[in-house]
């Protein structure tokens, strides 16, 4: 008698979404929370799986981010330590100092609310609804390409027994994905030392926040009084939320630059039906890394690359104008240097969070024109001053291009005479670069005003005319 078919890894997961989706109950919950990274807590469990069966049994177009914030939190708890009230306040004085010094240095007009501390837990819930915006049409097409690629996959009986399958999963593939971005979002908290430390504006505009434990944990790492440290974050963070106030339009465009540009992440089926084949769903670490490791993701296209160089280039034009101000307000602190290199170094790298963001979603945040921009600001601040410098943010068609940070003299010659056009600058560049030419192969003239022979070729001797040698080279003048 031939040996039974032994099920497989497809049979095996195609047993657990059935479980799953009829309600029988008889699914691990362990096994799910360790497939999707998360402890095994029974509180945690029981809430996840009672939100996954909702999501099942709602589906519909629209993806329920709420597990995003509820995860975050609980991440951020993890290891916070409680707000000490001297330290809330040291933060909150240091605010003051950096409201005075700014003042001196920019015409950008100060907030109407007060600075604010947050705990991990407290940053974690606020930024939460803005990464979810971020991230949802990438949770929108995963979740199709998902729903698809199990249609495709799933038996007829299956599916009978299932009835709206692809309604079902893409509820389900949903939550799952907002549940990791819970985790990274969490996981954040516990890294940045303000609200616009990451660059992109996740609070409200009026808003500006430092979080006090992680500044204490980034002040380790330097040999540098904690009150400088403090005053220096505080400048910084205060001078990112000022122009995000300030140029209202800002912070709309760049979020929908981000949008946007996830709007064009489209996962095909096959993708995920190829990151799905072999793995064993009893598994937990195959799951997990399948979930979190970004292979669902395709290489970006031409539009993706093009729209993501003009989101680097307005992040790295708002962190350098957020750079150049706060090395002019903060001169008087005698480590200043120290502290901003620290994070420069620190925003160039990175952190685990932010790689896994970008993991999940396809999507790096950094800046890589960062101290080009800097120096651009810089240059229109030394020749126009700080006035000048910051009503280029009035106004989407006023703020500097990318040509702008190649060639930033052009820029200030441009604002110094409004009638100059870019065509005039790209002349002005020619002519310049032609006058400034000293190479050997270039003729110039001699001592008593003729042409001197450059050493590279065979001199023009008085036989020489106008017919002898290459015809299109005309008379030598």
């Amino acid at each position: 008698m031939p040996d039974e078919p032994q099920p497989g890894p497809d049979d095996d997961f195609q047993e657990m979404l059935r479980k799953l989706l009829s309600g029988e109950g008889q699914i691990d919950p362990s096994q799910l929370a360790g497939a999707a990274g998360l402890p095994n807590d029974p509180a945690f469990v029981a809430n996840l799986m009672s939100q996954l069966q909702r999501a099942a049994q709602s589906g519909g177009d629209g993806i329920d981010f709420t597990v995003t914030a509820e995860r975050a939190a609980a991440i951020a708890r993890e290891g916070e330590q409680p707000l000490d009230p001297a330290t809330a306040q040291a933060a909150l004085q240091a605010f003051q100092v950096a409201a005075l010094w700014l003042d001196e240095v920019t015409t950008v007009a100060e907030l109407t609310s007060t600075p604010s501390v947050y705990t991990r837990e407290q940053w974690a819930t606020a930024t939460a609804p803005v990464w979810s915006q971020i991230a949802e049409p990438v949770a929108s097409s995963i979740a199709t390409a998902l729903t698809e690629a199990i249609d495709q996959r799933a038996p007829e009986e299956l599916k009978r027994m299932l009835g709206d399958v692809s309604k079902a999963m893409r509820g389900v593939g949903g939550a799952l994905f907002a549940i990791q971005l819970g985790q990274v979002v969490g996981q954040l908290a516990k890294e940045v030392v303000s609200g616009g430390d990451v660059g992109v504006p996740l609070l409200d505009e009026q808003v500006a926040a430092l979080v006090p434990q992680n500044v204490a944990e980034f002040a380790e790492g330097l040999d540098v009084p904690a009150d400088e440290v403090r005053i220096y974050l505080a400048v910084r963070e205060l001078a990112h939320a000022r122009l995000f106030r300030s140029a209202r339009w800002l912070r709309l465009h760049i979020i929908s630059s981000i949008t946007e540009y996830a709007k064009g992440v489209h996962i095909p089926f096959d993708r995920v039906e190829e990151s799905l084949s072999g793995i064993d769903p009893t598994d937990q670490e195959q799951l997990r890394d399948a979930l979190a490791s970004g292979a669902l993701i395709p290489p970006r296209t031409p539009e993706q690359d093009a729209a993501l160089a003009r989101l680097e280039t307005m992040l790295a034009l708002v962190e350098g104008w957020v750079d150049t101000v706060t090395a002019a307000a903060t001169a008087r602190l005698p480590r200043s240097g120290a502290i901003a290199e620290m994070v420069r170094r620190r925003r160039a790298a990175g952190g685990p969070a932010e790689s896994a963001f970008a993991t999940l979603v396809g999507l790096e945040l950094r800046p890589r024109r960062l101290r080009e921009a800097a120096a651009m600001w810089q240059r229109v601040t030394d020749e126009l001053g700080a006035g000048e410098r910051d009503a280029l943010w009035a106004a989407f068609d006023l703020v500097p291009g990318s040509d702008d940070i190649d060639a930033p003299e052009a820029l200030v010659a441009r604002l110094r005479d409004p009638s100059q056009t870019p065509e005039d600058d790209a002349f002005d560049r020619a002519l310049e670069d032609l006058l400034n030419d000293t190479t050997a192969d270039r003729p110039h003239e001699d001592e008593d005003g003729g042409i001197e022979d450059s050493g590279d070729g065979p001199a023009a001797g008085p036989a020489d005319g106008p017919g002898d040698g290459d015809p299109q080279d005309g008379p030598r003048h």
